[in-house]
């Protein structure tokens, strides 16, 4: 018999019964390709891809040499070449991959054992549906295969590998199959997935990398507990109320596998709190992937998010997963998704309703598990009123909104952020600068910040950068905020106090003239605390501090 004679009928038998199929003499079972790539998944996600790795190449190893017994005493072959030779198309019929040998008579050196294009490879199909592309190739098992029948059909320790793969971005797949010898040194990385104790070496490195990240995260949670009150367990600033209650909402919502839209100013930290939305959510060991709408034209932003298929635009010269895809497992964060033009936000909304993408060029969907956290600072209630974006793709996205206030809006939030900026900066500029003055303080709490926390982490970069010792003062910061006014408290309707006449007004104390201002306010507001707290231009902790302290005067008097 030849290898181009092999068909699937003489080698695939089926138990009338049921229950049993046998290939080539030896039972065998069908699995569905999905479920290998979910294998796979799982297994670079729990274990690393080395790990992951070793194991696929040692599977297809076994399973090539078995095949190799096999068909050798099953079948009579004309000569060893053939039974050699088989090989690939046994690839083929059982639906691994397409083989076409190569004859490449360029090459320098000796001719290899095996020279070959892939195509249709289903682990590459795999990867890439459920992994995203690689940095490496792919093609594991299939290369543990072919490795494994030829080392059997040839009575040597033959070596295949891949040299160009589908599942890292090229075109084609193309296996080389040399011995050890043939390969010399360049062989030398690939080794340690074919030796039989390459797991037992891969877990062990897999514990001792355990072990020092778990002795970072013990050294990290130290520090954190040497950390001031002023930062959340998130790790974000929170001392005002409005973030506390944003970064609780936040906390809550993360387990809830559902679309949320984060609403806010530019520069207030939307990216940080999708993160953390991701960071405490089922899927955080998967991929956290952000694009800003805003940043690219349409055609480019379809193109980044959907992927494409080789020729479907000029200069696609190879086919690319796109961003949904990347996001495999994990969220997909859109930020600015209110600047995506009408034809995209069709797209978008069959994305949400089907599970499924369609790259660019391509005729056929794939399947993608992703949550989809979006943020804008437009108002999109009233750019659907507009005609601008689709009512029901913003009813898909909003099934949770959050508000982020403005910073103007939480002044207890912005000397803790300040002071942690400005550690930051110090430390990446490597300057010795460790705090600012009473001075830069109060302008600080004076500015209004229309640029939110962005604009206070770059005005502490710049104080970093110019400052001559090791304290900011005022003319270290931006003209803008060393500039900035008093901020002028709104006016309100005069209360009449009782008893109040110029002569006993004037012996108050200015400690007293506050209390009864405070609690004019309280009460014109109706004891609304946020409320009242605003009109003082204080932040809500300040006025409950305040409140607790004239509630133990009262009842400290006799």
């Amino acid at each position: 018999m030849r290898a181009a004679q092999l068909r699937l009928e003489d080698l695939f038998e089926v138990d009338s019964t049921g229950g049993i199929f046998r290939f080539a003499g030896e039972r065998v079972v069908l699995l569905d390709a999905v479920a290998l790539g979910l294998l796979r998944t799982q297994l670079v996600q729990d274990f690393g891809e080395r790990v992951a790795r070793g194991i696929l190449t040692r599977l297809g190893y076994s399973h090539g040499w078995r095949i190799a017994e096999a068909i050798r005493e099953t079948l009579p072959w004309d000569d060893q070449h053939e039974w050699q030779s088989a090989g690939g198309r046994l690839h083929r019929l059982k639906g691994m991959v397409r083989f076409e040998p190569v004859q490449d008579a360029q090459r320098k050196g000796p001719e290899p054992l095996a020279d070959a294009l892939w195509f249709d490879s289903y682990e590459a199909e795999q990867h890439l549906t459920h992994l995203g592309q690689s940095k490496e190739p792919v093609c594991w098992s299939l290369c543990g295969f072919a490795s494994g029948y030829l080392s059997a059909a040839t009575g040597k320790d033959v070596y295949c590998i891949e040299e160009s793969c589908v599942g890292c971005g090229d075109s084609v797949c193309r296996m080389l199959g040399r011995t050890r010898e043939e390969w010399g040194e360049e062989i030398e990385p690939h080794l340690p997935f074919y030796e039989k104790d390459c797991l037992e070496a891969s877990l062990r490195s897999l514990r001792d990398e355990i072990k020092q990240t778990e002795a970072r995260l013990r050294a990290t949670k130290k520090k954190l507990k040497e950390k001031t009150k002023d930062t959340d367990p998130s790790g974000l600033i929170a001392q005002s109320q409005a973030m506390q209650q944003v970064l609780q909402l936040a906390q809550r919502t993360a387990t809830v596998d559902t679309p949320i839209l984060i609403y806010g100013e530019t520069g207030v930290g939307k990216e940080r709190i999708a993160q953390l939305i991701h960071d405490r959510s089922p899927r955080q060991a998967g991929p956290f992937v952000a694009i800003n709408c805003a940043a690219l034209p349409d055609q480019l932003l379809e193109s980044e998010l959907f992927g494409f298929d080789e020729g479907a635009f000029t200069g696609a010269s190879h086919a690319r997963a796109g961003l949904f895809e990347a996001a495999q497992g994990g969220t997909l964060f859109l930020d600015e998704i209110g600047e995506i033009s009408p034809a995209l936000q069709v797209r978008l909304l069959r994305v949400l309703q089907e599970r499924k993408v369609r790259r660019l060029g391509e005729n056929h969907d794939r399947p993608v598990d992703i949550r989809i956290l979006s943020a804008t600072h437009r108002d999109l209630h009233q750019a659907v009123q507009a005609g601008h974006f689709r009512e029901d793709l913003l009813y898909r996205l909003r099934v949770i909104e959050l508000h982020i206030p403005p910073l103007r809006e939480r002044a207890d939030d912005i000397l803790p952020l300040a002071r942690a900026k400005l550690k930051e900066a110090a430390q990446r500029f490597q300057r010795d600068v460790t705090d600012f003055t009473p001075a830069v303080a109060r302008q600080l709490l004076r500015y209004t910040w229309p640029g939110n926390v962005r604009e206070l982490q770059n005005a502490m970069e710049r104080a970093v950068v110019f400052a001559e010792e090791t304290c900011i003062d005022l003319h270290d910061m931006p003209e803008e905020i060393e500039q900035a006014k008093t901020k002028t408290l709104p006016t309100l309707p005069t209360i009449k106090p009782p008893s109040w006449d110029t002569t006993s007004r004037t012996q108050q104390t200015l400690a007293e003239i506050e209390k009864e201002h405070i609690l004019a306010v309280l009460h014109h507001t109706q004891n609304n605390k946020t409320e009242a707290a605003k009109r003082l231009g204080i932040g809500i902790a300040t006025l409950f501090r305040k409140l607790k302290a004239y509630q133990e005067e009262t009842l400290q008097e006799p």
